[in-house]
């Protein structure tokens, strides 16, 4: 009995451990895509590249401590992606190469990650980055990807909103509609609301340029 009964207390402690672990992960996972949402829509454009910096190191530190996990990568990729569009011009490809790295790395982890994230940021980065010889975009490849984020995720806002942002950069305004109609139905997220609200309205910002294409 005494036996059971160390065994029991040492599986629990385990467990518990375990569980601070997973919980103490979530949490600083979730202060990233927190940051990463007030630098993105609340703080003045002039701002963003160093906070996008700064935001980066506290994602690689994440990585580092968790080499296993895709997630991190992910927002990794996802910080340093919206860092390059701070930046811009030519001292932004690469970091859009770093951001593509990271994404890459994070599918071979685990394709299913956050939704799909990787497929519906790696498709982002080949629909919007400039060709060859300057950078790596590629539409098909951007098609590909989002049309499996999409897939993995049918009712996620971000998924629906870049498939919707690919069809408007191919001029096929009645598909873009679909989506980011459908963008705009995504149940919102309890723990993302600053997230969800920017997002929705670059949706709107689309939708109206959208309507006025097809009228």
């Amino acid at each position: 009995m005494g036996r059971y009964c160390f065994l029991s207390v040492l599986l629990m402690l385990i467990s518990l451990h375990t569980l601070a672990a997973t919980t103490d992960f979530d949490q600083q996972l979730l202060s990233i895509q927190q940051r990463w949402a007030h630098i993105n829509y609340e703080i003045p454009e002039p701002q963003r590249e160093k906070a996008f910096e700064q935001l980066a190191v506290a994602a690689e530190r994440l990585i580092q401590a968790h080499p296993d996990r895709a997630e991190p990568l992910i927002w990794k990729g996802i910080v340093v992606s919206t860092w390059a569009g701070a930046r811009g011009g030519l001292g932004a490809l690469g970091l859009v190469k770093e951001a593509r790295g990271l994404f890459e790395r994070s599918l071979r982890i685990d394709p299913q990650a956050l939704a799909g994230s990787a497929y519906t940021s790696l498709g982002s980065l080949y629909y919007q980055v400039p060709g060859w010889p300057i950078a790596f975009g590629d539409d098909k490849k951007a098609r590909e990807m989002l049309e499996q984020a999409v897939k993995i995720d049918p009712a996620g806002i971000d998924s629906n909103y870049f498939y919707g942002d690919y069809w408007l950069e191919e001029g096929d305004y009645r598909k873009a509609k679909v989506y980011f109609d459908k963008a705009m139905q995504a149940a919102p997220r309890a723990d993302r609301p600053l997230a969800d609200e920017g997002r929705r309205r670059e949706i709107l910002a689309k939708l109206e340029i959208v309507a006025k294409k097809l009228h």
